[in-house]
């Protein structure tokens, strides 16, 4: 019998012939991701980091992120614990304050590599089954024990096939697709299971691919995969990650799955997904017209450089809504100075936007773009839990680049067909 992506790459870096849904397997991940939550993991080990040190000072990637740059005293001391740990372990792979967002930063400097295995201290490490990589998030006591002795258990996961079809009309983008899919598994419909998405890949950009990995968790996902085709060989050959230098692993034809869904990108419509839920999704034509006081373009989400361009495109020579605050947070330095060197900052600075660290921030409610009570917030973004964006008393509607864009010209939710006609 033909096996799935997960049971094939867990049998291999098990040493195992196969490998069945359920079974525990031990493997040596070749990274694990942390970012500001370093701090407390390694606090947890420190007797022992004195003693023993770090299995393999090459293992960790760490980022800083989540609050940058520091907004208080604690921050700023966790920052610095930080990078005293690096310096005296000799960590190898450090991005600091700055660099970008986590999951964007392992990307771009090549650590996401086809059939190997990254784990990471935060849920959207999903986000590199773009690139046909086995990435999924664990907690602080596993990356803790990981950055000790190297390896770590897991429980191979159950299935779900995905099969995509067609292309994405004008303004309908990723994010849509990832949200109608989220509203109709539900948040918890994919719990510890590896979703792989089939089909007309081809038509998505490796962009694309990122934001419906990157919120692969939102439905309960373990893993959230694509197959390495053509176009995922050319990005990463654009990033120094040549051809022959991985292994291309995935599913066999007959694999079997728990449960098969298809979808046509060619009859998507631009969506939300409305407070409180990332599954509480709605067409567009069924919330236009909301007033709303916030809008947040970016984050590991949606921040690249698409994404940034689909906004400029939308707002250039117009003004933003004076009864909106409009953000940009580009996912990374690197997406941050090509925007420029374009002129998408420039026309969004122009169009009112306010330009933000490439970092966290506003996202989990951590620094900048708090909301007040009773606000609404349009994001980008991957989660509008209940106080996500700093206030429980304040609403979170996720949308597209595109919708975020046109519904910041008016100050409430706006299909963006309208806006471009």
């Amino acid at each position: 019998m033909g096996k799935t992506f997960a049971e094939k790459i867990l049998a291999k870096k098990a040493g195992l012939k196969e490998v069945v849904p359920g079974q525990i397997v031990t493997v040596k991940p070749e990274h694990l991701l942390t970012h500001d939550n370093t701090a407390a993991i390694i606090g947890k080990i420190s007797a022992d980091l004195d003693k023993y040190g770090v299995v393999d000072p090459n293992l960790s990637v760490i980022v800083i992120d989540h609050v940058v740059p520091a907004s208080d005293e604690k921050t700023a001391t966790n920052h610095k614990n930080i990078r005293e740990f690096v310096k005296k372990f000799g960590i190898q792979n450090f991005f600091d304050a700055g660099e970008g967002i986590c999951h964007q930063v392992i990307i771009e400097k090549g650590f996401a590599v086809p059939g190997t295995i990254v784990l990471g201290s935060d849920s959207h490490t999903c986000s590199y089954g773009a690139l046909g990589v086995f990435s999924t998030g664990i907690d602080r006591t596993e990356a803790a024990a990981l950055m000790l002795t190297g390896e770590t258990w897991l429980k191979v996961p159950q299935s779900i096939k995905i099969n995509l079809k067609g292309k994405f009309q004008p303004y309908v983008m990723a994010k849509d697709l990832i949200l109608k899919i989220i509203g109709d598994i539900k948040a918890d419909g994919a719990n510890y299971c590896s979703v792989e998405f089939h089909g007309d890949i081809q038509n998505l950009t490796i962009d694309d691919r990122i934001t419906i990995a990157n919120m692969g968790i939102e439905m309960g996902a373990k893993a959230a995969v694509f197959p390495v085709d053509e176009i995922a060989e050319k990005y990463l050959d654009s990033i120094g990650v040549k051809k022959g230098s991985y292994e291309k692993i995935w599913t066999d034809p007959d694999a079997k799955y728990i449960q098969e869904l298809e979808y046509d990108l060619t009859k998507l419509e631009p969506a939300v997904a409305k407070p409180h839920l990332v599954d509480n999704f709605a067409e567009i034509k069924e919330v236009e017209g909301i007033e709303i006081h916030q809008c947040l373009l970016g984050t590991c989400t949606n921040g690249r450089l698409s994404d940034l361009k689909v906004a400029a495109n939308i707002l250039k020579r117009k003004k933003i809504a004076s009864s909106v605050r409009f953000l940009v947070l580009p996912a990374s330095r690197s997406i941050l100075s090509e925007a420029m060197n374009k002129g998408y900052i420039q026309t969004m600075v122009e169009a009112g936007a306010m330009v933000l660290p490439t970092g966290c921030g506003p996202c989990l409610g951590a620094h900048q773009g708090v909301l007040a009570p009773g606000e609404r917030c349009l994001s980008t973004s991957n989660r509008n839990f209940k106080g996500r964006m700093g206030c429980k008393d304040a609403e979170i509607y996720l949308a597209s680049p595109a919708t975020v864009a046109a519904s910041a010209l008016y100050g409430k939710i706006t299909n963006p067909r309208k806006e471009v006609g």
